[in-house]
This record gives structure tokens, sequence and C-alpha cells, in this order.
């Protein structure tokens, strides 16, 4: 007999099993689209040795990141309705604590159920990056930096460009914060990352060995500033977004809106009178790729023949008699049979400077020119968003705050994220997450998009209260709350007088912050004598640590269990006794501290799945607890106390 578990035999794994393996962890994807198999023992906690050597990107600290991972919290997350705007009502949620520690308490109640991540990091520039120093404590860190417990030398600080360890501390931060969002994202979900070009290379590395390369979407440019003049040999104008999904298979097609402004001609006769079209885009392009099917004349109203450039031609003068292109060839957008369908949509121009050549192999008289409809265009979902993006520039950021009286110059545009809301298609009740919120212009961008498109998407957004310069604020977390209060009070002002429209809205948000667990924790490491042994059972024998209202204990009851932070619960009298009912009955908790046998039985004839009782409730009445599980068990309830 042995306690060891039995190990299975991975490397013998069917096709199927190991494509199933590879859709769950990509970071265990090797660089032949097999399994690391020493990679995914790390990823369930085993201890390896990494010292051999293989194709992948490694730095010092790496391993530690999974242990990271794989540590549960030891915190909570307290409700602060003082803060907070529509507390009971509202879906949205903006947290206030270290992201690390937040994202693994959100792992249970929104597992697969986020849309849309985006986050706006630090750019790690030497001067701009708040981190824990100490990352397998870093609740411990949190509370000492917030001053909620004494501190002991850990804290949080810059990271120094002069530090031989720069770059691997950014990625230390970065890895298990991505790595516990992806498990957050839907199977179609999308994540944006913006970042400089000081870590670029580094993340692209650590998003395709978390969320797969394969899943890579694009690398977009984006135009952040015009005036600056800062720099060395180059002035930086650019930052860029990294964008992937969750599973490629599974997301939708991007659509951006179609331009209207470059469709302003109408036609004058034929069917489509009255529709707006376009003809400036060309049949041919230098930067077309040579294909073998897509060289070919086309004759023209003169009755002469023209083709691309190039040195190959088709042995007959005919309408759409193609040859096979050479390298250096010039072919067109469309094939000969794409060419005979839309001849309707074939516009010939006369040029001095076309690019075409005709049958003499001279200079041809026209270019030609392909015909596109507004309408078409809109009903066959828009167009492709661009990967360089020039509308969104930061500035725009900082002066929308102005607005609100708010002072803060590192806020993105609302308008970047109201833009990646649309070409991603998020709708409904979709649910958006930042967890660098900073001044919470992902939750701004969220309120203003359902206000303009009769939705109702919900956000989260997770910051740090990194302390800030600022005469009126103490935080950036604050700046956050406090912007939000603002945007919410205009809205519903703006909307005063317009018959109830949009009043079914989401226009709240709740705050929580992030603490110590509810209840005592069982300290492993103190000494094991007499002494010490006795202490630890005092300190347990009020295992609720003091201070702590019901509701602190509610919703730690709640997120542990699985429920969202927003689930609806009501607060009911069972024979004199408080009971909170979550999800319409499904789960009945009670806080209550003297319990008795008509209160179980009360609760136990709702007939909920699950009941929750602190164990404090019994005082000491072993019996009075055996009859409840007793009664429970005889009604199908799943009982448990905390």
């Amino acid at each position: 007999m042995t306690d060891q578990p039995e190990h299975l035999d991975l490397t013998s794994l069917p096709a199927d099993k190991t494509a199933e393996l590879l859709r769950l962890f990509p970071e265990i994807r090797t660089e032949g689209g097999q399994i690391d198999f020493d990679k995914l023992k790390l990823v369930l906690g085993q201890t390896v040795d990494v010292g051999r050597e293989r194709y992948g990107m490694t730095w010092p600290g790496k391993a530690e990141c999974f242990k990271t991972i794989q540590t549960p919290s030891m915190g909570t997350l307290l409700p602060v309705p003082a803060e907070s705007v529509d507390f009971d009502t509202t879906e949205n949620l903006i947290i206030e604590g270290d992201n690390l520690e937040a994202l693994k308490l959100l792992q249970k109640a929104y597992l697969g159920k986020v849309k849309m991540i985006y986050i706006d990091p630090p750019y790690n520039t030497g001067n701009d990056f708040i981190y824990p120093d100490n990352y397998t404590e870093s609740l411990q860190t949190y509370l000492e930096y917030t001053n909620q417990v004494d501190a002991e030398g850990r804290k949080f600080g810059t990271n120094s460009d002069t530090d031989g360890r720069f770059h691997s501390r950014w990625m230390n931060m970065m890895y298990p914060r991505l790595y516990l969002a992806r498990n957050l994202l839907r199977d179609d979900g999308v994540i944006f990352i913006n970042i400089g070009e000081e870590e670029l290379n580094n993340l692209i590395k650590i998003c395709d060995e978390i969320m797969g390369e394969g899943n890579r979407l694009s690398i977009i440019s984006r135009v952040a500033k015009t005036a600056s003049n800062k720099g060395t040999f180059f002035a930086p104008s650019v930052d860029f977004i990294l964008c992937y999904a969750k599973n490629i298979f599974e997301l939708q097609q991007f659509s951006d809106s179609v331009d209207e402004k470059l469709y302003k001609k109408f036609e004058v006769e034929g069917l489509r009178k009255g529709d707006q079209y376009r003809d400036d885009i060309a049949l041919y392009q230098s930067a077309l790729d040579t294909r073998p099917n897509q060289r070919y004349w086309i004759k023209c109203p003169d009755g002469s023949f023209v083709i691309p450039p190039g040195k190959t031609f088709p042995a007959n003068f005919e309408d759409g008699f193609k040859t096979i292109p050479e390298k250096g060839d010039g072919v067109w957008r469309w094939t000969p049979e794409t060419y005979f369908t839309n001849k309707s949509l074939i516009v010939f121009k006369e040029t001095s400077t076309s690019p075409l050549i005709n049958q003499d192999g001279k200079k041809a008289k026209y270019n030609i020119y392909t015909k596109s409809y507004l309408k078409d265009r809109e009903e066959n979902g828009g167009t492709l968003p661009r990967n360089i993006l020039t509308d969104f520039i930061n500035r725009k950021g900082a002066d929308l705050l102005k607005k609100y009286d708010i002072e803060f110059d590192y806020s993105k545009p609302v308008e970047l994220i109201e833009y990646l809301l649309q070409i991603t298609g998020c709708s409904g009740n979709d649910i958006v997450l930042d967890f660098f919120a900073g001044s919470c212009t992902t939750g701004h961008s969220v309120i203003n998009w359902n206000t303009s498109n009769s939705s109702n998407i919900r956000f989260i957004c997770i910051q740090l209260p990194e302390t800030i310069e600022n005469s009126n604020f103490l935080t950036v977390a604050d700046i956050g709350k406090e912007r939000m209060r603002r945007v919410i009070k205009k809205i519903k002002k703006d909307d005063t007088g317009k018959f109830g429209l949009n009043s079914a809205q989401d226009r709240g948000f709740r705050v929580f912050k992030l603490a110590e667990s509810n209840f005592k924790a069982w300290d492993a490491s103190a000494p094991k004598d007499v002494k010490s042994l006795a202490t630890q059972l005092e300190l347990h024998v009020e295992h609720i640590r003091a201070g702590r209202t019901s509701e602190d204990i509610l919703y730690e009851i709640l997120f542990k269990s699985g429920f969202a932070l927003t689930t609806l619960v009501e607060k009911i009298e069972l024979t004199g006794k408080s009971v909170y009912s979550v999800a319409s009955g499904g789960m009945l908790i009670c806080l209550e501290k003297e319990l008795t046998l008509e209160s179980i039985r009360a609760m136990a004839e709702l007939k909920p799945q699950r009941v929750v009782c602190l164990d404090l409730g019994f005082a000491g009445n072993d019996q009075l607890k055996t009859n409840a599980v007793q009664i429970f068990k005889n009604k199908e309830i799943v009982f448990k106390t905390v």
C-alpha cells in the first residue's frame, strides 16, 4: 500500500487529448506544436528541474511565477457602500487593491465570463512602475503599503533601470497577472494590452506563451503624442496595443464602421439610383502577392487590352484570358471569375499616370477601379479595423478629465476603449475588465458606450491605491472613484426630461477594498511548543477578525462560493433571525451567533440548495449542530459552517 498518487503516462496521449491539453494550457506548447511535459508539470504544481536547455523564453524568477499563481489568496474584498453609487442594484465593480490578489479572488466567480480585457500596465521606463518587492507575500506587502498592518521593510516602489533585474522584475510582475486574467476570459474573449517599446518584445513573448502564438491577432501601433520632442535619436510618438484572442476559432470577426465621407457620389442611372458609392479603389495594387490565377487581360471601352505591369502575357487577346505570372509580375485583386461576376462594378478612368500596360507593352490609357456601395459594405459587417490608430492621442484623456475638474496627466482617451468595444462587438450584458484601471478610463468608456448604444455592458476596474502628489486626491484609486461619480452624475443630469430614455441602464458601481480575510488563518509557521499552541487556540476561539460586519463576511462567503460580487441578495427574517437569501433563494446564509432549532427548520423548509452558518452560531452546542446536519441532509441541502 502507498499514499503516493498514481501518475498517468501522458507521453502516449491520443491526438484529441493532446489537442485539448494544448487548448487548455497554451503555455505548454513546444515550438513544434507538441506538449512540453516539464512545463505541464510546472503548471500543475509539480517541482521540475528546469536546467535543461530548450526553445523558449526564461528569466530569473520565472519558475517562482507558477508558485505565485498557485498560491491561494488569504485576502478578501470588503464592501464599501459609502464610496459607491447605487450599491444595492449596480453590477459594475471598482476594486481597490493589488490586482494579483484581486484576480485570484475573482477566479471562481468570474471564470470564463469576461468578454474583453483592456489594460494599460506600467511601461517600465525606470520611474513609473509600482510593484511588490516580495512576490510571495503580495497581500502582506499590500497591507503594509496601505498601512493596514505594521511595516517590516517590504514596500511598493519604482523599478530602477540601474537594477540588474530591471526586466526580470517587470516580467515576474506581469506573467502571473496575465495568466490569471486569461482564465477569466470567455472562449470568444479578447485582451488588449497597451505597452511602450521598452517591454514590447518581452510582452509579446510572454503573451505568445500564455495565450498561444496562434491566438495573436495583431500588434497595433497607436499615435500617442504628436508634439513631444523628447528622446534621443527619435522623438517617441507611438506606443503599441497587443491583441490576443482566448480562442481564435471562437472569436467573431472584428468590424469597424464605414467612413461615410468616402462615399459622396450617387448613381444617376441604373437600379441603384440614389445609393452612395466610391470608385477610387484600384483593381491593381503593387503590394498584392503574386497569385497564379489573377493575371489576365481586361478589355477597355476603346477596344484595347490592359494588364498589370510585368513580363509575362496571356497568349490570346481576349477579355479575361489569363496566364501564370512569374516572379515580379503584377496581378489584379480579383480572379477572372470574380471579374466577370462583378463587371458592373468596374470603372475605367483615363489617366496619363496609369501603372497598367496595353497589348503593345506601352503605358495604358486607362486605369481600372472598382465600385463599392456604402449600403453593401454596411450590410456585410463594415470594414476590417486597421492596425494603426491615429485618432486617440493621450492629450485627449487629460483634457477630458479637466472638464470634470480633475488634474491627472496619465489617462488614456475614452474614445480608444470605446473603439475597442465597437470593433470587438461588445454588447448586451458583456463584462469588460481592466486590472490596471488608473483613473477608471475603462469604466467611463463603458458608461459612455452604454448611453450611446442602448446596451448594458458591465465593467470591473481594479486599481492599486498608489499614492500621488495631488492636492485633491491621496491615491490614483481615489481619482478613479471620484471620476466615475462625476461622470454618472453628469449623465443622469443630461438625461433629465428625456422621458425615461436609457432609464434601465446601469449607472452605478460597487466599491470593494482588498483586506485580510474575515476569518483568522491558522499560523502553520508558529512554534510548536505548548505555550505557542495555546496562544493559537485562544486566537481561534473567536476566529472572526474584530471590527468586521455581517456584510463583510457575507461577501467573502459569496465569492468564495462562486457567486459574483453583484449577485442579488435579499435580507429576510426567519423565526426572529436575519438570513441572507442569495440568487432567489438558491443559497441561504445565516450569520447569527445564537442559532435555534426553529431557525434551522425554517431555513430547511425554504428548500435552498445550500446553507451556510457561522460555527459560532452553535455556541458549542454539539447536539444542535448534529440536529442541523441531519435536518439539512434529509432535505438534500448542502450544509456548511464557517
